[in-house]
């Protein structure tokens, strides 16, 4: 059941929204065990045989968790790590270990296919960081049907927010009645998050996945079509993953719950360590606080510090997928940290500081991190390295350009790599694909944001546009004006649904 189906916007969340707030004025627990059924529904409707992986996930980790917390065991933590990795490595990398042991040592290590459990990188992380915290003495006592809400509570099950448990089982625990502040600000969220994913980020699918397609296939792809292909993807799975991100947050805020952030307009970073603190910023915090910093973060010298951001990174992207494309991505988001992280602390830029942050020198910055970001994303999308590879000989222009006009060259003996060829783009599907990928990046770098976007409707009411990495405001209703906006931008939504296009992040 996608969020961006009829079946959900008009059956499952009027239907679970009824049925929690009507049981929790009768007896709370009663409701927020309705709550965590609920939620197993919405994730058993998926697959009913991979309930009792997550039920099983909630019941050994909470009783590790509760253990922890008593009586602090390194052993026990290990094994629940160790615990949690190995079913995560099974479903995720089984399959990918043994082809790769084939290729290399010629055997046939005989492993059926190994189909991915919805959610499991999201809830196998939000457990690590519990178990982890419960061995420091940093989780408070709480009872097993707030921990199953925790991890199950279906609007950040599937695809995040990656969700720590001091943000939200203290919400839990608190008895609420239905609010229609707290619904209006959700619902206009969640159709934010809505209008992204269908107007754009669908769209941008129908031009990025022909692409791909044809160069894993082994076809050569020109300037236009390879650049066409990976821009539209660059726009595509931001607005397809920041659209589900708004959309969870808009639905937990229907119950009385705020999320945390996972976007604020990554696109316009300067540098790649800021593009970190604004994209899938839960995954950024999760890699940093669990990961970067045990093993050492900058306590330990420079050289350990840009080695522990390249192991750091390597993880991190293979925790995405397994593949070498993962690796290679986050190999070269590693890199490109570490060259960051270099050119901070060089004499050049201290001598140069005045000159480097002069505006113009901001809007060139900029640019080269969204290039970095564009090339890097070509990875993570292709099917297979060569059909990466593929895409960048064509972005560099080893395959000739084909331009959508016919005329005949001045110097055509300087031309000879270009092609003239009317209005066709190959696999890319011509003008309208760039029209739509400059939409795309219109709104990325010159528009508001959601936190912004509520920050402009509702100025008066608290939210704070710039504070939008920190946490949603509180607001206190919403205006006439602001509903009719977001009421003809839900309209338009719903006319757009086909209920068909899974998000980018349910297959990681």
């Amino acid at each position: 059941m996608l969020f961006s189906s009829l079946e959900f916007i008009f059956f499952y969340l009027p239907a679970t929204l009824l049925l929690y707030f009507s049981v929790l004025q009768i007896n709370r627990l009663f409701g927020q065990v309705l709550l965590i059924l609920c939620s197993l529904f919405f994730y058993g409707y998926w697959n009913p045989a991979y309930l009792p992986l997550i039920l099983g996930s909630i019941a050994i980790n909470y009783g590790i968790g509760t253990h922890l917390s008593r009586n602090p065991s390194k052993a026990l933590l290990t094994f629940g790590i160790v615990a949690n990795l190995g079913l995560l490595g099974y479903f995720k990398y089984a399959n990918f270990v043994a082809d790769n042991i084939n290729v290399v040592f010629g055997s046939e290590i005989p492993l059926p296919p190994i189909l991915l459990p919805l959610a499991i990188s999201f809830f196998t992380f939000q457990q690590i960081a519990y178990l982890v915290d419960s061995y420091r003495g940093e989780t408070k006592s709480h009872g097993p049907v707030h921990y199953a809400l925790f991890v199950s509570f279906f609007p950040q099950l599937i695809a995040g927010p990656i969700v720590h448990h001091s943000q939200v089982t203290p919400q839990f625990a608190i008895a609420a009645r239905f609010s229609l502040d707290n619904f209006a600000i959700g619902l206009a969220i969640f159709i934010v998050g809505l209008a992204k994913k269908v107007f754009i980020a669908d769209n941008l699918a129908n031009y990025a996945n022909p692409v791909f397609a044809a160069a894993d296939h082994g076809e050569m792809m020109t300037l236009l079509e390879a650049w066409g292909g990976a821009l539209a993807y660059t726009g595509q799975l931001y607005f397809d993953f920041s659209g589900y991100a708004d959309m969870a947050i808009g639905i937990a805020r229907m119950f009385n719950i705020k999320l945390p952030l996972n976007f604020n307009s990554p696109y316009k970073s300067v540098n790649i360590i800021e593009f970190w603190r604004r994209w899938h910023i839960t995954l950024s915090t999760f890699l940093r606080d669990y990961l970067y910093i045990p093993l050492g973060g900058n306590q330990r010298g420079e050289l350990r510090r840009y080695l522990n951001l390249l192991i750091t990174m390597l993880l991190g992207g293979l925790w995405h997928g397994a593949g070498w494309n993962f690796l290679i991505w986050g190999g070269m988001h590693g890199l490109f940290l570490v060259i960051n992280h270099l050119w901070f602390g060089s004499r050049l830029r201290q001598r140069y500081a005045h000159i480097f942050e002069h505006a113009a020198f901001s809007i060139l910055a900029v640019a080269t991190t969204f290039f970095v970001v564009t090339v890097a994303w070509v990875f993570f999308r292709a099917s297979s390295f060569y059909g990466a590879i593929a895409i960048l000989e064509g972005m560099a222009g080893c395959n000739g350009v084909q331009l959508p006009l016919e005329f005949k060259p001045l110097f055509p003996e300087f031309m000879g790599q270009i092609r003239f060829s009317g209005y066709s783009f190959g696999a890319f599907g011509g003008l309208m694909g760039f029209a739509w990928i400059g939409l795309a990046l219109f709104i990325a770098f010159f528009l508001p944001n959601t936190q912004q976007i509520m920050a402009r409707f509702e100025p008066a009411l608290g939210f704070d546009a710039n504070a939008s990495h920190t946490g949603w405001a509180r607001i206190s209703t919403l205006s006439v004006k602001t509903g009719v906006f977001f009421g003809l931008l839900f309209a338009l939504a719903l006319s757009q649904l086909s209920g068909n296009d899974e998000f980018l992040y349910f297959n990681f």
